[in-house]
């Protein structure tokens, strides 16, 4: 192989078999470097090589370009680690929101960054960065931060897994101190009256337009997922075949086959989930493998919301399709079921429930046990 040195052997050039372009190689800053002239005469070749070598050595010097792997290589390779690994297992929107989190924040923040780089004052320089308020005075939730946090720890757990880092910084947040243990926005009897009584209005109300089929599937959603306390991912997942309509205890109740972020499971409905799931049927004349509800009604729900001043709960608490879930189970513990039945129907822990439910439930105080008095002696 024809071969040539320049800048007292700094620089080498050489060609390829089968190659008229003469290539540049170089060793600098522990890393070789190399790149083709696209130049078939050697002098050319020599001077494009003499420049991309300067030219190279102030990039390095300059930070503009790393000898070690960056953030954002180890962030291309995560996406695509995650999204084939987690196909079928996680929601596509789920995954999505991942990438949407490395495109918009945390790419232009720590994207040129080499991984070594990254250390436990630079993550809290980025904290400082998004809680500062923007030109329209907001800023993130600190739940939105969290995932921002979650997604950047994935990112360099990938890289360590590589070999291309040793050591994972420290993410955790300084000063933090125990945060109130808050309960999940959810629906009182009377908000979640008014919910389903504006939800029916506005399906009456779209008779013969247009939208007429959405106002109905958005009204059986809110009572399809009132009664039976599934997360929004595992309800757009859902399929006409994992539902099954059967008798327990003289009550009729739907039996479903629910596949979410905790893996397969089973749920057992009210028996006011009924007759939502059969009007959809009797609307859709689905397939088994149709989807109950192939369209997300987010827009459509929030307006509702809006309208009837159900946004927010009297905490402040933005109220969401996942609020019917909570609904349900907050629901459940003031009619008295067991908590660890409920967790089990959820496919949650029965810590979770006395964490964020059962803290605000006054009916999961016993007032005989509280009251007690016993004999002096």
């Amino acid at each position: 192989m024809e071969a040539h040195t320049i800048l007292g052997g700094k620089v080498r050039l050489y060609k390829r078999p089968r190659s008229k372009a003469w290539q540049c190689s170089a060793y600098y800053d522990g890393k070789e470097w190399r790149v083709s002239s696209r130049q078939e005469q050697l002098d050319q070749a020599t001077k494009f090589a003499e420049d991309w070598y300067l030219e190279l050595r102030g990039k390095i010097r300059s930070g503009d370009i790393k000898a070690e792997k960056t953030f954002a290589d180890a962030a291309q390779t995560f996406i695509k680690e995650y999204t084939a690994i987690t196909a079928g297992e996680r929601n596509a929107r789920y995954v999505e929101n991942h990438a949407g989190r490395l495109r918009n924040y945390l790419l232009p923040f720590f994207g040129k960054k080499g991984l070594s780089e990254v250390t436990p004052g630079l993550v809290q320089e980025y904290r400082i960065e998004r809680l500062t308020p923007n030109k329209d005075g907001k800023v993130p939730a600190r739940s939105t931060l969290n995932q921002e946090i979650v997604v950047l720890r994935q990112v360099m757990k990938t890289a360590q897994r590589y070999g291309w880092l040793q050591h994972l910084p420290d993410f955790s947040a300084p000063y933090k101190t125990s945060q109130k243990i808050t309960h999940r926005a959810w629906f009182s009897p009377e908000d979640y009256k008014k919910l389903y009584t504006a939800t029916r209005k506005n399906a009456q109300e779209a008779q013969g337009k247009k939208w007429q089929w959405a106002a109905e599937q958005m009204h059986d959603y809110v009572l399809f997922m009132a009664n039976t306390g599934l997360r929004p991912d595992e309800a757009n997942n859902l399929q006409y075949r994992d539902v099954s309509i059967e008798k327990e205890d003289g009550q009729t109740i739907l039996v479903i086959e629910v596949r979410g972020k905790r893996g397969v499971g089973y749920c057992k409905s009210t028996p006011g989930a009924v007759h939502p799931f059969q009007r959809m049927k009797k609307r859709n004349k689905p397939q088994n493998t149709d989807l109950l509800f192939p369209a997300y009604h987010r827009k459509g729900f929030n307006r509702v919301l809006e309208d009837e001043g159900l946004k927010f709960d009297r905490e402040g608490n933005r109220r969401t399709a996942y609020s019917l879930r909570h609904t349900y189970i907050c629901l459940r513990l003031l009619e008295g079921a067991d908590i660890y039945q409920i967790a089990k129907n959820c496919r949650t822990s029965v810590e979770m429930i006395e964490k964020h439910y059962a803290a605000h439930i006054k009916t999961s105080l016993d007032a005989s046990a509280i009251n007690v008095r016993r004999k002096r002696t």
